[in-house]
């Protein structure tokens, strides 16, 4: 157990690495948000390539391998539109729907254990996202761009937790990369750069911190139900927060801070809940 948390810790720190490069590329180099997204994918893909046994290419018959790709590619265009206009930790706080959507439908679809402390530590952080985005009071189309990439990374979760008992670990990671790199390809190639190479180093941080978060994700879900490691994606607050103030300078406000706080009560306290 111990160890698909220490996964899950270090997957949950380098996704919003990437997403930080995305933020940069959309708002200091001007790249559009769909090429941002596709070029994650691409350049994740290229990485993780040399690595993948041929035996790794069956994956493209398992139809939920083509879901995943869709709903990640769903997910990180929405989230680089929603970096793109806000500040990361409002951004993450607002996304980290996804855990709660996950916990919900792994209970449902996948007879995955449900126990009262975790339901009512969800809850808290849920609350805290109440908090953050204060539906009504300041909702943007921002949040709402975070809002959906956190249903989309909800489902996509639990499905991770589906496949990891049926393909390999190399095999997910490299089927979602390039199945989203094909899906996003239209739209990258509408709004493809004239300086395609005006920040390589950012491109490749970009797209290497996000397929190396979610290889650690799938290897978390190899090793513990989703219903245990919902929680922990809360930990991308941690890196968020910092890379938003230390970049960017931004930090969120007393609201916004409370609501930060409530979700790294719970996403800490599920750290132990263990059996």
């Amino acid at each position: 157990m111990w160890r698909a948390i220490l996964f899950m810790l270090i997957g949950m720190m380098l996704i919003p690495t990437g997403d930080a490069a995305s933020k940069l590329l959309s708002n200091t180099h001007g790249y559009h948000p769909f090429f941002v997204t596709w070029a994650r994918f691409a350049v994740g893909s290229l990485l993780v390539l040399p690595f993948i046994p041929r035996g790794c290419f069956s994956v493209f018959r398992n139809p939920v391998a083509w879901f995943r790709g869709l709903l990640l590619a769903i997910g990180i265009i929405a989230i680089t539109f929603a970096v793109a206009l806000e500040d990361l930790a409002d951004v993450f706080a607002v996304f980290f729907i996804g855990p709660i959507i996950s916990y919900i439908l792994a209970a449902i679809f996948l007879k995955e254990p449900v126990t009262l402390p975790r339901s009512a530590l969800l809850l808290l952080g849920f609350t805290g996202i109440l908090l953050i985005a204060r539906p009504g009071f300041g909702f943007s189309i921002g949040l709402a761009c975070a809002l959906l990439a956190g249903c989309a990374y909800g489902i996509f979760l639990t499905l991770s937790r589906l496949a990891a008992g049926q393909e390999e670990p190399k095999a997910l990671l490299f089927s979602q990369l390039l199945i989203a790199t094909i899906l996003c390809t239209p739209m990258a190639l509408v709004y493809w750069p004239e300086h395609l190479l005006a920040s390589p180093v950012m491109l490749t941080i970009s797209g290497a911190a996000s397929m190396l978060g979610n290889m650690f994700l799938i290897l978390a879900y190899g090793r513990a139900p989703a219903t245990r490691m919902a929680p922990f994606v809360y930990f991308q607050l941690v890196g968020a927060l910092l890379l938003g103030w230390g970049i960017f300078g931004t930090l969120p406000d007393m609201w916004g801070l409370a609501g930060l706080a409530l979700l790294m009560i719970s996403g800490f306290g599920s750290a132990f809940l263990r059996r």
